[in-house]
């Protein structure tokens, strides 16, 4: 594997690590997981996946609601990644993962994504509850 297919495919799951938890982000203030987060990583300061990674770190005592919302978003992160990696290779090299920047890229260039990316990332934004 050369080091450039190898970057792209560390970006491209950093990518879909931060969709994954920036779709949950919601969920976690108030969903099956808002609990879990509070009793688990409550002292952790947000940002960079800090709260994510913690909640990984507990994924064993996690409530059941909260396992099957994570496993999910993991789902769902990982149809997208499937999807998009070829648009991201193509439209996204050399985006710095993080802070949403490669799908904004993406989203960037919907009208040249192959359908099957553009679909997932729509399905993606979809499931995304309106911030309040």
């Amino acid at each position: 594997m050369s080091i450039r297919k190898a970057f792209v495919t560390i970006a491209f799951a950093l990518f879909a690590a931060g969709l994954a938890a920036d779709a949950g982000a919601q969920q976690r203030r108030e969903g099956p997981c808002a609990a879990d987060v509070k009793k688990f990583c409550g002292d952790v300061k947000p940002g960079q996946g800090a709260v994510a990674k913690c909640m990984k770190a507990h994924e064993a005592e996690l409530s059941p609601a909260c396992q099957e919302t994570s496993k999910a978003r993991a789902e769902k992160a990982e149809r997208v990644r499937e999807e998009c990696r070829a648009d991201a290779e193509k439209f996204c090299n050399g985006i710095a993962p993080g802070g949403g920047r490669i799908v904004s890229c993406l989203k960037s260039r919907e009208p040249e994504l192959q359908p099957a990316c553009a679909a997932e990332l729509k399905r993606a934004g979809n499931r995304r509850r309106p911030a309040q």
